[in-house]
């Protein structure tokens, strides 16, 4: 079983990466999230936790940047009806203590948001998902995500300590399609840039994400 990989990256999209090893060349499945966190092509000694599925017809190798998304991932997959393109649909969407956050709160509306993800089966993630982060030793730590309401009514998971500002910024970006990564990175330095309020952070966010508000 692959459970780790560490090498040159010598391929990387929002979905996949390549991770050269020895002269071998190993094509990962990744989320938006990891993807975000990966350093530049050509970068050496980049590790990357592995999973490897096995079917009649493929073996696939999917990749993680931490050991709560690999987890999750397990857990998803776990689930009737939900392969791997979908649960990196749903990791692409929340980074683990988001969807966290999303699942403490119950929040249908929010899971839906996720490409694929319907109400119906928003509704049966979040029973299926109830309790693992109670549970799970890997995941355990995640439940101290808060959830926070945005103005559309939408509840936006959001870790504790984070300002109100960035927390409605954060939200408003969740729905409007950006992963919570993207936001994460599109808001680094918004203090210092004087983005004091919502409306200002927003805009601050959008420009550094390349789209006008």
């Amino acid at each position: 079983m692959i459970v780790q990989l560490t090498g040159t990256l010598i391929e990387l999209t929002a979905s996949c990466a390549v991770l050269d090893v020895g002269g071998v060349g190993y094509e990962l499945g990744i989320s938006a999230v990891t993807a975000g966190s990966l350093p530049e092509v050509g970068t050496p000694g980049v590790t990357l936790l592995a999973r490897l599925q096995v079917r009649e017809d493929a073996m696939t190798l999917f990749g993680f940047s931490t050991r709560e998304e690999r987890s999750l991932f397990d857990r998803l997959c776990a689930i009737s009806g939900v392969g791997p393109k979908l649960a990196l649909s749903v990791l692409s969407t929340f980074t683990p203590s988001q969807l966290a956050g999303v699942v403490v709160a119950n929040d249908a509306g929010m899971m839906a948001t996720a490409p694929g993800v319907g109400k119906k089966l928003a509704g049966r993630l979040l029973l299926e998902l109830e309790g693992v982060f109670a549970k799970d030793p890997t995941l355990v730590g995640l439940a101290t995500a808060a959830s926070v309401p945005s103005k559309s009514g939408i509840v936006a998971p959001t870790p504790v300590g984070v300002s109100g500002v960035e927390a409605d910024v954060t939200a408003a970006l969740l729905a409007m399609g950006f992963t919570g990564e993207e936001a994460t990175l599109a808001l680094d330095g918004y203090e210092q840039a004087g983005a004091t309020t919502t409306k200002t952070a927003l805009e601050y966010a959008l420009k550094r994400l390349g789209r006008r508000s």
